[in-house]
């Protein structure tokens, strides 16, 4: 498994195509994350929720749009869910990167996107989690395997 951090578009390219499968690339900015989706050969792009985005009453900047998730689902790229993350901030932040999390499941479920949920250490619980965020039963099924 190899893990890609980088900010830069062209090394990261570079370091996907030496890279052995299965190649995660850690989430950036938003026009990282949509060049580096629409480019492929990877596949997961992890944790878009983590960016710091906006926050209003009525939109939540939750790192990823339509049009990332249907470029996401023709390249058969994952959009990976860190739930280690979660256990380790408190109440308030911990409710912000839930709804982040469901704004970004239903996005996936609307374009066909895959998700993986990486980092917890029961299915069953992480599969109710999902259930209850608004994944479907084959979404969720998917996202723990």
């Amino acid at each position: 498994m190899t893990i890609i951090s980088t900010d830069k578009i062209e090394e990261a390219k570079k370091m996907i195509r030496q890279a052995e499968k299965p190649i995660i690339v850690k989430a950036q900015d938003v026009e990282f994350n949509r060049k580096i989706l629409e480019y492929g050969r990877f596949d997961v792009l992890f944790s878009p929720e983590s960016l710091q985005g906006k926050r209003s009453l009525r939109s939540i900047d939750s790192g990823l749009d339509y049009v990332m998730a249907k470029a996401a689902s023709k390249n058969k790229i994952s959009i990976g869910i860190d739930f280690a993350t979660l256990q380790n901030v408190d109440k308030k932040e911990k409710a912000f990167i839930l709804t982040k999390i469901k704004q970004n499941i239903e996005i996936c479920r609307k374009a066909g996107a895959k998700i993986k949920a990486i980092g917890y250490s029961d299915k069953r619980d992480v599969f109710a989690l999902l259930l209850s965020l608004g994944a479907s039963t084959q979404q969720a099924k998917e996202a723990v395997e």
